[in-house]
């Protein structure tokens, strides 16, 4: 056994070793080919040139991602909280429980293509939205809605039982105790959730493509504009051959760094709530 437990332990290690050398390896492979194009100037002003990358740089593209992913977090985030709290709080009926937790698997299973072919067809073509950020919104939206309920529920559920049955036995309705104990508790990793959620649609591409990124646009002032995209871009420069790939690993590295500094902030901002809370 204890042959067993250092080898299951060795094993994890190195796991860990390996993912963590693959991360460090990828961000400087990229940082490295891009170096020489991030800049103050890059990061600031908007691309010119006939050719797309050739002058300026990705401000545009940037904004256009922060809108993006923003409307997406707005309108995935409040029906997923709203669902996993249902479920755990709510829901007496074992085949109502199952039969939400089966349309959320098969939302998770979708494609982002589909739902970007989905969002066009009804939003930018039938409803006559056209391709702005609110289209492309509410496909990230749809996208991003199983994960974060997942988190979510797992968060509520991890809420020892005894707060909750307190709450109940001091005589508070089941809405007060959602709204100033589960709430409160769980902040850390509902918030955690939500950003991890944002992350994976800012760099989704394919419900973009469709739905509301272009290759030149100015930051959009309302939701109803098209926009510029990272990935979209990043899509966009790789495409065009060899002659735009420094802009390329440019783009790549301020997408995975914003990426990584999101998880980085979301991570602390959860473990201080958590020591907050049980403090």
């Amino acid at each position: 056994m204890r042959l067993l437990s250092k080898a299951v332990k060795l094993w994890a290690i190195a796991g860990m070793a390996l993912v963590c050398a693959v991360i460090l390896f990828l961000f400087g492979y990229v940082f490295y080919h891009g170096a020489s194009t991030i800049s103050w100037e890059f990061l600031s002003q908007p691309p010119r040139g006939a050719v797309l990358g050739e002058e300026g740089g990705i401000w545009p593209a940037i904004a256009g991602s922060l809108f993006f992913t923003g409307t997406a977090v707005v309108l995935g985030s409040i029906p997923a909280i709203a669902s996993a709290m249902y479920v755990v709080f709510f829901c007496t009926s074992p085949a109502v429980r199952r039969c939400v937790r089966m349309v959320i698997q098969c939302i998770s299973g979708i494609p982002s293509i589909v739902l970007g072919l989905f969002a066009y067809s009804l939003l930018v073509r039938d409803l006559q939205w056209g391709r702005c950020v609110l289209s492309s919104g509410v496909a990230l939206g749809i996208m991003i809605l199983p994960f974060i309920e997942v988190r979510a529920e797992k968060a509520f559920r991890e809420l020892p039982a005894q707060m909750i049955l307190s709450s109940y036995a001091l005589g508070c309705t089941k809405t007060y105790t959602m709204a100033h104990i589960v709430l409160p508790a769980t902040l850390g990793e509902l918030v955690s959730g939500v950003i991890l959620g944002g992350c994976y649609a800012m760099g989704a591409t394919a419900p973009l493509i469709f739905t509301g990124a272009v290759a030149f646009a100015a930051v959009p002032t309302d939701l109803m504009q098209p926009a510029m995209a990272l990935p979209m871009h990043l899509y966009l420069l790789v495409a065009q051959g060899t002659t735009s790939l420094d802009t390329a690993y440019g783009t790549a590295f301020v997408m995975m760094a914003i990426i990584l500094i999101s998880n980085l902030l979301v991570t602390l901002y959860a473990r201080r709530r958590q020591r907050k809370w049980r403090a």
